[in-house]
């Protein structure tokens, strides 16, 4: 069972920059992680989860609306980490940030918040 583990939310003001990382283990046999499409969603509260950011085995990104110029998603294939770099962040930000990992079958991670506020 693949197993994602999250870091990096916290609380940070307007306007700040927070970097996530999503470290991947437990790959099935015949797996690794530059098999999976890397996503980040997010989840406000009350709100429907949301795709934020997506990043091919070849590093190939796409991101939502809101956050394009602010985001930025990259991964380390030898690390088996994901990473999401978030500058000027707004309030609007704030949300639980999840982890997936899509190849076969998907996988998410427990999720880290992160609170902008002042």
């Amino acid at each position: 069972q693949v197993q994602l583990v999250e870091s990096g939310g916290g609380l940070v003001q307007p306007g700040g920059s927070l970097r996530l990382s999503c470290a991947a283990s437990g790959f099935p046999v015949g797996f690794t992680f530059s098999d999976y499409l890397m996503n980040w969603y997010r989840q406000a509260a009350g709100q429907q989860r949301e795709l934020v950011a997506t990043i091919t085995r070849d590093g190939i990104s796409n991101y939502a609306d809101g956050v394009k110029g602010r985001f930025i998603i990259s991964r380390d294939n030898r690390k088996n980490t994901v990473y999401l770099l978030m500058n000027s962040l707004k309030p609007e930000d704030t949300a639980v940030y999840y982890c997936n990992a899509d190849s076969s079958s998907v996988y998410w991670g427990q999720g880290t918040q992160v609170t902008v506020s002042s």
